[in-house]
């Protein structure tokens, strides 16, 4: 469905930033490998270095060697309850999760978004997986459509890629973590968690 999957490819590996549709709302990424990019999600958003990025992909398994195996068995139940979908868990991160991208905190937030687009656009990306944060500048609502990615962050990344008729609900993702095997809610989204 996506045009200019190559085009996508290309941005990537060249340090540069794509903005694109999630499941909630419109998101900035890079290859978790790229420093540079990463960098450059930093200023566009003229964000606060100490607040951490997230990992994203299609499939759950394209992340386990960014995370300390085994994951947390609470964590798994969630997992195969909620994902993909509007859920980001905070997990132990290995040795392979980049410190620039976790503002060097012993943990990552991973995420599978439930959007069709952005799951082929990480089919069809080298390692499947992008480091990311949402579309818009730090304190500003995020863009929830394809007119306000473009209008907030257009001239700033490399590419924004059209949603297809697959848009976003506009709704936050619940952030949850777990301390010594209890789940623990950092932010209330979409999902309830009991």
């Amino acid at each position: 469905m996506i045009e200019n999957i190559n085009k996508i490819n290309e941005i990537l590996k060249n340090d540069g930033v794509i903005a694109y549709v999630t499941d909630t709302v419109w998101g900035l990424g890079c290859l978790p490998s790229s420093e540079k990019a990463v960098k450059k999600i930093y200023e566009i958003k003229h964000r606060d270095g100490k607040k951490p990025l997230i990992l994203m992909s299609d499939e759950f398994y394209n992340l386990f060697e960014y995370l300390k195996q085994p994951v947390e068995k609470e964590a798994q139940k969630l997992i195969k309850k909620f994902f993909p979908g509007a859920l980001t868990l905070v997990l132990e991160k290995s040795e392979k999760t980049p410190d620039y991208i976790t503002s060097s905190l012993p943990t990552v937030g991973v995420r599978i978004p439930d959007n069709k687009i952005f799951a082929e656009i990480c089919r069809n990306i080298e390692g499947r997986v992008l480091a990311t944060t949402s579309a818009n500048l730090s304190g500003e609502p995020p863009a929830l459509s394809y007119e306000e990615a473009l209008k907030y962050v257009g001239d700033k990344v490399d590419l924004v890629i059209p949603d297809y008729g697959f848009e976003a609900k506009g709704k936050a993702s619940t952030v949850a973590g777990f301390k010594d095997g209890k789940t623990i809610i950092f932010r209330q989204g979409e999902i309830e968690i009991n």
